[in-house]
Parts: structure tokens; C-alpha cells; sequence
């Protein structure tokens, strides 16, 4: 006797079960594993943290040179933090994207000023440095977990001596270098030199996390003073 109708419909249906998980697997393999798939580091909220070394020590500002920058970062906004002698001495960069805004606060022995800068006065406070000149090289390397791409500074005029910077673009900030000397770079600067009232750093990047960064921290703060760049300009040269 040959099987029954309820073997041979059981037989089918295990054998469309399986074709239906076959099927199944193989449009996840197409979506899953053919198509791009979400990198866990392109990250548009949290915190980037920097090594800073004193590149001219013998600068009378070196002595209280900060040991590390904190950078929080969301939705474009930025706002990097420095702080050295106990406290007593900050200073804070934040940017606003939208209205095209750069705030310097900084805080010495109690006292605390903020100047702000628009798109115009900020190019022009950039131009008045020397002009980097920017050759892209090839090499890449890994900093911080982030894949960077490298460049090498030098200037015309040979009394500032040229140095390398590495930058990356896995992390999501959308024009990150529009307030400094390095605007042409489209990526996140993970290592690189910057010089202000005389002394020069060098910041390299030791970590980047994902974080919730409170919007308050890209506000100026309320116990601040405004004060002009020439004011600001001032109290540096006088301490």
C-alpha cells in the first residue's frame, strides 16, 4: 500500500516551509549582507577627548598649559573645554553652525569674559594668521579606533615651521574646521597643532564615545562677561 494522502500533504508542506525559509535567508543575505550596512562609529552626539602637549615650553603661558581638551559635540554644534592650574585658568570654544556664531569664554583667577565672533570677524581673526598650505597625502592610519586620513602643513613663510595633521571622516560633524586655520580639511581633526596668544599646542585624540550632551552647554553661560577681542587680546598679554 502506498502512503497516505496525510504523509504525502505532510511531505509538501515541509518541503514549502523550507523553501520559504531558503527564500528568506537568502533576501537577508541581499539586504544584510550585500547591502551597506550602518557603521557603529559615525556617530553625530558625544564626547572627543585630546592629549595637549606644549610644542614651545619656553612660552610664558606653557607653565599652565592644559594637560587635555574635552570635546562635546551634537548635531554640529560643538564646544571644546581646557582647563589647567586646578581650575583656575579655562577657557571653552563653542560653535553654532546655524547662526555662524564662534564664543571664546575664558576664565582666569575668578574672572570670567566671553567674546563672540560672527562668520566675518572669524575669517578675518583666521587670515590674520599665516596661511597654511595644505598638501593631502596618501597615508592612513588609526587613531583612537577612527580610520584618519594625513596631511602635511608648511607655510611660505619658513620662520613657522610645517607639521602633520591626521583627520577622519567617520565621525558625523558636518564642517567641523570653519573657525580655524584648517577649513579646507573636510573631517574631524584627530591630531594637529594650533597656536594662540603665542603658545602652540599639539592635540592628539585618545578617545571618542557616544554620549547625551545637554544643549545648555552650547549656550553662553550667564555669569560670563561680553567683552571685545581687543579687550580679550589684553588681559592675555597682560598676564
Amino acid at each position: 500500500m502506498g502512503p497516505s494522502f496525510n504523509t504525502i500533504e505532510l511531505k509538501m508542506m515541509n518541503k514549502s516551509l523550507s523553501l520559504n525559509v531558503c527564500l528568506l535567508l537568502i533576501a537577508g543575505s541581499l539586504v544584510w549582507g550585500c547591502g551597506p550596512k550602518p557603521n557603529p562609529k559615525f556617530i553625530s552626539e558625544g564626547i572627543i577627548e585630546y592629549k595637549a602637549t606644549p610644542m614651545n615650553p619656553e612660552n610664558a603661558m606653557a607653565s599652565i598649559a592644559p594637560s587635555k581638551m574635552i570635546v562635546r559635540f551634537k548635531e554640529n554644534y560643538t564646544v571644546a573645554e581646557m582647563s589647567a592650574g586646578a581650575g583656575l585658568f579655562g577657557t571653552s570654544f563653542i560653535s553654532d553652525p546655524n547662526k555662524k556664531q564662534f564664543i571664546n569664554l575664558v576664565k582666569m583667577f575668578g574672572d570670567k569674559s566671553a567674546v563672540r565672533y560672527d562668520s566675518v570677524a572669524v575669517n578675518k581673526d583666521v587670515d590674520a594668521d599665516p596661511k597654511p598650505i595644505i598638501e593631502k597625502l596618501k597615508d592612513v592610519k588609526m587613531i583612537a579606533g577612527y580610520s584618519c586620513n594625513h596631511a602635511r602643513i608648511s607655510y611660505a613663510d619658513k620662520s613657522n615651521k610645517g607639521f602633520d595633521i591626521w583627520y577622519t571622516t567617520e565621525i558625523n560633524i558636518k564642517n567641523p574646521n570653519w573657525t580655524n586655520p584648517f577649513h579646507e580639511i573636510d573631517g574631524v581633526l584627530m591630531e594637529y597643532q594650533l597656536k594662540r596668544y603665542g603658545l602652540e599646542l599639539r592635540f592628539k585624540c585618545t578617545s571618542v564615545i557616544k554620549a547625551t550632551i545637554d544643549d545648555e552647554v552650547f549656550q553662553l553661560p550667564k555669569d560670563y562677561k561680553l567683552i571685545s577681542p581687543k579687550e580679550m587680546g589684553v588681559k592675555f598679554e597682560g598676564f
